[in-house]
């Protein structure tokens, strides 16, 4: 079973920057789309970014565009989310994923982001 880990969570000021990353566990595989959801404490999970490999596109909820940015490598099966100008509202546990040909959606566990008013 691929599995992927987050990491670069944090607690930070608002306005501040953290840095999300995102990779396999153990052997790598084959994706179509790598991207990032979140989900705040009493809300449901939301999308917030990805990127398709092919083409190269990358998409952003209303909420963060042009104060996220995302990037990976597809041969490595990593993705990177650069979140600036960080506000409260973007507290949330934060959810790697990856679209896996003929298998399926697979998550990570999850990284927390606090950001303090």
């Amino acid at each position: 079973q691929v599995q992927l880990v987050e990491s670069g969570g944090g607690l930070v000021q608002a306005g501040g920057s953290l840095r999300l990353s995102c990779a396999p566990s153990g052997r790598t595989f084959s994706t179509t789309n790598m991207g990032w959801f979140r989900q705040a404490p009493g809300k449901e999970r939301e999308f917030v970014a990805r990127i398709r490999w092919d083409p190269s596109v990358t998409y952003f909820a209303d909420s963060v565009r042009g104060r996220f940015t995302i990037s990976g490598d597809n041969a490595k099966n990593t993705v990177s989310m650069q979140m600036n100008s960080l506000k409260p509202d973007d507290t949330a546990v934060y959810y790697c994923y990856g679209d896996v040909p003929g298998s399926g959606r697979t998550w990570g566990q999850g990284t927390q982001v606090t950001v303090a008013s």
